[in-house]
């Protein structure tokens, strides 16, 4: 054994190039571990340790505060205490009593296989090559071929303690093996050094690899389905858009979910195969597979080019099907100590020829649940290129899906925040008032679409909030009727929908009755008048169609009631828009969408509009230096207080965040109290 700085760096830097590589397993998938000594600070002598990537982690991005770190003579003392495996379960609990010291991740339920297992660096994997074997149908036999006696087979038992158990008698009866299959979930690997470990996973992974392919039929899925071939990429981003809403209705029907979409050629071709059917139903297999994914996904029994509205409708009627199916399944084998249903609507919705759309708390969790399923489709395909595809049985899903150990775990996750599940577009987001307002809806939870004339700034936005999991940037001219429309399809796409639009996008031009020309007031009421119809009236389509309600915030202006000098297109247009408000408003709210607005004064500091010359422009018109305004705006509000982009945020939280959930044709004025603007 080594000591702990060298034996906490190999483990890691093994960790990282394992999970780096999608061959060698999933996100969040499987585990490392190594022993090794240190210093105990409460007898100052040498103890043995262990240190294993603990619950919920990743490999790929593993640091030492994501691993747990127990006492090996305790750890191993748990076998004279060990129940049997109708109670393996209380093991879990029994890990903490072996911890070494305080901090770091809590210990998984395959802390066992590494503790247990005689060597000093233990490797549990998920790879597709490896799940491929331990799902086909003879796969034991399978297993003997591809590796001979190198690779023992192991049959299927549930993750845990009794797991653990066989996999150490399995490396102490064969003591020529470097590892083994795990029947219907992985691989394990060990070795006496990191670099050995490290070695042998990847033999058995690549050696699989060669071996399905060397061994493997040419077309595993069968013959494509007459009329499933994909359709052309604009065609079937079009598509997909359109049924975008729908399917994420569908997926929200128990509780509100984010979607991600795929249309990666593995996806596709594997719709367009005659077997996709057969398989699809089957469901995945291994335990991280479904726990994602679902016991099984839902499948769209029509070609691509079938109308929308029957492909609607029959979405419909299969989910009604699924719902039924998956509460029959929960009630064949849940007992009376079962957690409660957790909802029965699909996590997986698979479109032949147009992709697959995948669903979850947040946009990550979406993400990685259709990585997920990409996973199974590969496993899929190496099972039955060598085989049959042959997944546990329904009974041992249902354990997994439904275990008390999973049902701990997610209560221990953190509460959703106010905004977890919606998602925002936000028009004029790339800078000022729209800025301040996309951090603040993603920093309580919500998904956000930043939106913006000027496309790098709507980029740097994005990145500031956090990247493509957290938001995305669309280019868009709000007076392009056929752009707004674009941008609501890059947002489902995205996302899933839109649950949440703030009209801010505008300009502002400051001259007097006399010098307003025509192309100044046509120019500043396309931008707001017409623009925030448009983005209104696109994202109303998105919302009806999802079924989950929404909120439409438009930032009008103090001087859309109150009559101020030389703004004559900039105050008529922020009246348009406030009274566009209580029209929607009125229309809406059969949807259960709500519309209000905000009335801001004032805001210089930040502002894109003041920057593009209304600040210099109203500064004269005030006589105070533009470096001033802010100061001067301040000074004539009943708190003396500076208006800040971040108010403005504030407010559409405030419309937007739950408590105000029976509010609707409001404006909010957020000035600092300019008494000439109250509303009346």
């Amino acid at each position: 054994m080594t000591d702990r700085n060298e034996t906490v760096e190999a483990l890691l830097a093994r960790s990282h190039r394992l999970g780096a590589d999608p061959r060698n397993t999933n996100y969040a998938g499987g585990n490392t571990s190594a022993k090794g000594t240190a210093v105990d600070p409460v007898t100052g002598g040498e103890t043995e340790l262990l240190w294993v990537k603990g619950s919920g982690g990743d490999l790929g991005t593993l640091t030492e505060r994501g691993l747990a770190v127990l006492r090996l003579d305790r750890l191993r003392a748990l076998k004279d205490v060990y129940p049997g495996v109708e109670r393996e379960d209380e093991m879990v609990a029994a890990f903490d009593h072996c911890l070494h010291g305080r901090g770091g991740a809590a210990p998984s339920i395959d802390t066992a296989m590494h503790g247990l297992v005689d060597a000093d660096h233990v490797d549990h994997l998920h790879p597709d090559s490896g799940i491929a074997l331990a799902c086909a149908a003879d796969g034991e036999k399978l297993t003997a071929e591809c590796f001979g006696d190198r690779v023992v087979w192991v049959p299927w038992r549930r993750p845990g303690f009794q797991l653990g158990l066989d996999i150490a008698a399995v490396k102490e009866t064969n003591p020529q093996a470097i590892g083994c299959v795990l029947g219907g979930h992985g691989i394990t690997a060990w070795g006496a050094t990191s670099e050995e470990c490290e070695r042998n996973s990847l033999e058995i992974i690549r050696t699989a690899e060669a071996f399905l392919t060397e061994r493997g039929r040419a077309e595993p899925f069968g013959p494509v389905l007459d009329g499933h071939e994909p359709l052309p990429d604009a065609e079937r981003r079009a598509r997909a858009a359109a049924l975008a809403p729908h399917v994420r209705a569908v997926a929200s029907t128990d509780r509100p979910q984010v979607g991600h979409f795929t249309d990666t050629e593995v996806v596709l071709d594997f719709l367009s195969r005659a077997e996709h059917p057969r398989l699809a139903a089957l469901g995945t297999s291994c335990p991280d597979h479904f726990l994602r994914t679902k016991v099984r996904p839902l499948v769209l029994d029509l070609p691509p080019t079938a109308p929308l509205e029957e492909a609607v409708a029959r979405l419909k009627e299969l989910h009604e099907e699924y719902r039924a199916e998956y509460r029959a399944y929960y009630e064949r084998h849940a007992t009376a100590d079962s957690p409660a249903m957790r909802g029965a609507d699909p996590a997986i919705v698979l479109v032949p020829g147009v992709g697959m759309f995948s669903f979850g708390r947040d946009k990550q969790t979406a993400r990685v649940a259709g990585e997920f399923y990409v996973n199974a489709i590969n496993v899929m395909r190496g099972a039955e290129a060598v085989s049959t595809y042959a997944p546990i049985e329904e009974s041992e899903k249902f354990r997994i899906e439904y275990w008390e150990l999973e049902e701990a775990k997610l209560r221990r996750m953190p509460a959703p925040k106010a905004l977890a599940t919606r998602i925002a577009l936000v028009t004029g987001a790339g800078s000022g008032i729209g800025r301040a307002i996309a951090h603040r809806l993603a920093a309580e939870g919500a998904c956000v679409v930043v939106a913006d004339l000027d496309g790098g700034n709507a980029e740097k936005v994005a990145e500031e909030i956090g990247g493509p999991d957290r938001a995305v940037a669309v280019t868009v001219d709000v007076t392009d009727e056929e752009g707004i429309k674009a941008a609501l399809a890059e947002a489902v796409l995205a996302f899933g929908g839109v649950d949440l639009v703030v009209n801010n996008a505008g300009i502002s031009v400051s001259k007097p009755l006399l010098e307003t020309t025509t192309e100044d007031w046509d120019r500043q009421h396309a931008i707001m008048a017409r623009g925030s119809f448009l983005v209104s009236r696109e994202a109303a389509r998105v919302m009806i169609e999802q079924k989950l309600g929404g909120d439409i915030v438009y930032i009008s202006s103090k001087n859309g009631v109150f009559a101020g000098p030389n703004n004559i297109a900039y105050g008529a247009t922020k009246a348009d828009q406030a009274h566009q408000v209580r029209l929607l408003a009125a229309e809406l709210g059969e949807h259960g969408i709500r519309v209000n607005g905000v009335n801001p004064d004032g805001v210089v500091r930040g502002s894109g509009i003041f920057a593009g010359g209304w600040g210099a422009q109203r500064a004269a018109v005030y006589g105070v230096p533009e470096e001033k305004l802010g100061e001067f705006y301040a000074q004539r509000t009943l708190l003396k207080r500076e208006v800040l982009p971040e108010h403005v945020a504030n407010a559409v939280f405030a419309l937007t965040g739950g408590d105000l959930s029976h509010t609707t044709g409001l404006h909010i004025p957020v000035d600092a109290g300019v008494a000439a603007a109250f509303l009346r």
